[in-house]
């Protein structure tokens, strides 16, 4: 968490910075110091005790001392000197897409804008169509960009609703029981966004376990702390709800809880059909309780299988568990092999071999290296020639690390005109290629994508969609319709790519998709060892989605 803090404090002091028009170098220099912190696997004060800190590549002098005073003093001198004259929500701002800091300080500096009401504002006087170098079209984007930003803060993406849900627990942990702890509500969902986080402890000490909760290191603000409830503002203003309740009650309150609503208020008619009660303490027949202390009790009284949470949206999963037609959704041991991984070759944090112990050590029996084409020269794409050097290395590799396939393939941009950025030598030797759009989104995309599914050298289409959850809603005009259709004539594969910002195919798409015999292939498109991880929110998005292990590509063996 110190590492976090310390790297997006960094990440702002370049944006300050920036925003000043200050040395480009000093810049530069904090915003390496943000990622070197970030990537960091051991934590700052370990490498401040030990003097170790400016061994880090990336900190200097100068940032090592703003480490230890912000460890020392828990103030940081060049934030605040950087700061200094800033509005304190202008830099939120940079968030939207079409904002950089020296778009924002154009903005500032004739508009007197300096959070997200004035932007909004002036977005609808249309005195931003004004400025130099803007127009009436940036004007138009901003607009919209504004308004799915608007909506990201309202809601906190999954990724980072995971993060905090471990951060809360990790500081918990020393205070009070956490092993059965669970985080309910869309989280566990696994909604795309998520609002406030609710977290239930089953316990008999309720009381004491509210408020070890609402002293934990990192807490904002108490907003409650009662005898058997709590409520903190925590990670930048995050509400967190904690209920304690008592094991006898935990799986009725887990399922009361992780709702959806709907999804309740259907069990809720079902059991006053058949005389029963059920809320957040159990389900009663009279005063008599009849299930309660696990979630599987809570359904199986009501005469019905239980049914996983990602799919608890009363989109047909009761009638379905009622009639028996509920299908055996995708577990995370179904998968067998990541098929989309990037390495240090294209725009990748770690070396391949590290990257294909990472994927032995997750049990996977195969890995597809898919670095990135030619044109994609903003993340180091591979040409012929450097394509060719992979292929040694890949080689070596095989040999290197045992129990596991390594697959040669690329991430292979559709170009403009519908073609693939490949020589047609390359595409015969390649094991997999993924194709994905990376530029030119306004540009025909839907016929793009069906000319490159008409190959038979492409496997899987990459995020599909386009979308950026929060920051674009996807391809402009893409007909997805039309997409599907080509993909299932061709047995070509959509990807949910589990990267958390894409989530790219949704779940509610991928149920779609795999309704008309497409097949699914869940990806984690990891740039690094840990992203490797991200698969294990794919699999939550393809459960939410419906989808059974029959539909997922990489399920089966390497041969397959």
């Amino acid at each position: 968490m110190v590492n976090q803090e310390i790297s997006r404090l960094f990440d702002t002091i370049a944006d300050a910075l920036e925003f000043k028009g200050e040395n480009r170098f000093r810049v530069l220099a904090y915003r390496r110091g943000a990622e070197a912190v970030a990537d960091l696997d051991e934590d700052l004060t370990v490498l401040v005790y030990e003097r170790r800190l400016t061994d880090v590549p990336g900190i200097g002098k100068g940032l090592a001392h703003d480490i230890g005073q912000y460890l020392s003093e828990n103030r940081m001198g060049a934030y605040h000197a950087a700061m200094e004259g800033i509005p304190p929500k202008l830099l939120e701002l940079k968030g939207i897409s079409g904002l950089g800091p020296k778009r924002l300080a154009l903005l500032h500096h004739k508009l007197d804008i300096g959070d997200m009401h004035s932007l909004k504002r002036a977005l609808e006087q249309g005195t931003v169509a004004e400025l130099p170098g803007l127009g009436p079209k940036v004007e138009e984007n901003l607009k919209r960009a504004l308004e799915r930003f608007a909506q990201s803060r309202e809601r906190m993406t999954i990724a980072e609703a995971l993060t905090l849900s471990r951060e809360i627990l990790d500081r918990l942990k020393d205070r009070v029981d956490v092993s059965k702890a669970v985080f309910a509500g869309s989280l566990r969902r696994c909604r795309e966004t998520c609002g406030d986080l609710d977290l239930l402890i089953p316990s008999r000490k309720s009381k004491e376990v509210v408020q070890k909760f609402a002293s934990v290191p990192g807490v904002e603000q108490v907003l409650a702390a009662g005898d058997t409830k709590g409520s903190i503002l925590f990670g930048g203003g995050r509400q967190i709800d904690l209920r304690v309740v008592a094991p006898a009650s935990f799986g009725a309150a887990l399922c009361y809880f992780t709702g959806s609503k709907d999804h309740n208020v259907r069990l809720r008619e079902i059991a006053k059909k058949q005389g029963l009660k059920v809320n957040e303490y159990g389900v009663f027949r009279g005063e008599t309780m009849v299930a309660g202390k696990k979630e599987q009790d809570v359904y199986a009284v009501l005469d019905m299988p239980w049914i996983p949470p990602e799919m608890r949206e009363n989109r047909g999963e009761i009638e379905a568990a009622r009639e028996g037609t509920l299908p055996e959704v995708l577990k995370p041991g179904d998968i067998r092999g990541d098929l989309h991984v990037h390495t240090t070759w294209s725009n990748g944090k770690d070396a391949m071999i590290d990257m294909v112990r990472g994927a032995r050590d997750r049990g996977y029996k195969y890995v597809a290296i898919t670095d990135h084409s030619a044109a994609a020269v903003y993340a180091n794409g591979l040409d012929p020639e450097r394509w060719q050097e992979q292929a040694v290395e890949i080689e070596t590799v095989r040999k290197q690390v045992e129990g596991i396939k390594v697959l040669h393939g690329m991430e292979v941009d559709i170009t403009p005109d519908g073609e693939l950025d490949v020589p047609a030598e390359t595409r015969s030797k390649l094991d997999w290629i993924v194709a994905a759009v990376h530029t030119g989104y306004r540009s025909n995309v839907t016929e793009r994508m069906i000319q490159a599914m008409e190959n038979p050298h492409v496997d899987a289409i990459a995020h599909p969609t386009g979308r950026l959850i929060g920051r674009r809603e996807g391809y402009a005009g893409f007909d997805l319709d039309l997409v599907l259709e080509k993909a299932a004539e061709t047995g070509t594969a959509l990807e949910i790519n589990a990267s958390p910002e894409r989530l790219d195919l949704s779940a509610e798409t991928a149920r779609r998709a795999a309704a008309k015999g497409v097949r699914i292939v869940i990806s984690s498109d990891a740039h690094e060892v840990t992203g490797l991880a991200n698969m294990d929110l794919g699999v939550k998005v393809a459960r939410r989605g419906w989808l059974t292990k029959e539909s997922v590509v990489n399920t089966g063996p390497v041969s397959k």
